[in-house]
């Protein structure tokens, strides 16, 4: 009941701020229920597919979605996601997380205090 709960608020939460889920996902599968850090990055980003999958759907009806765009990012993601998936596993639990906050403080912090336009 726990875990469709957190999916509920993930799924909410990703379709108002366009987020993949793994910023809210990652965080309440290790402080809520416990998982490994490692385990709970492999969770969130298999979940990822439905979600973006229904995200989708819902704006491309609305005309929201650049293909082109999309090309060009997904072909770079697919890339680096594999590239980073076989070395995840030899960064230990600890320093995995203490990346990953550190990078969700970062963005963070550029989305309250964005650069200033050249």
């Amino acid at each position: 009941m726990t875990e469709l709960l957190i999916g509920l608020v993930m799924g909410l939460l990703s379709g108002v701020l366009g987020i993949g889920g793994g910023v809210v996902l990652i965080p309440m599968l290790t402080f809520i229920l416990g998982t490994p850090q490692h385990l709970a990055q492999g969770i969130s980003l298999f979940v990822i597919i439905p979600t973006a999958i229904s995200g989708l759907i819902a704006l491309r009806k609305s005309n929201l979605v650049d293909f082109r765009a999309v090309r060009w990012i997904a072909a770079g993601s697919v890339a680096g996601a594999l590239l980073s998936a076989n070395f995840a596993h030899f960064i230990s639990p600890l320093a995995l997380k203490k990346i990953f906050g550190l990078f969700i403080m970062y963005a963070g912090a550029r989305m309250i205090f964005p650069p200033k336009k050249r």
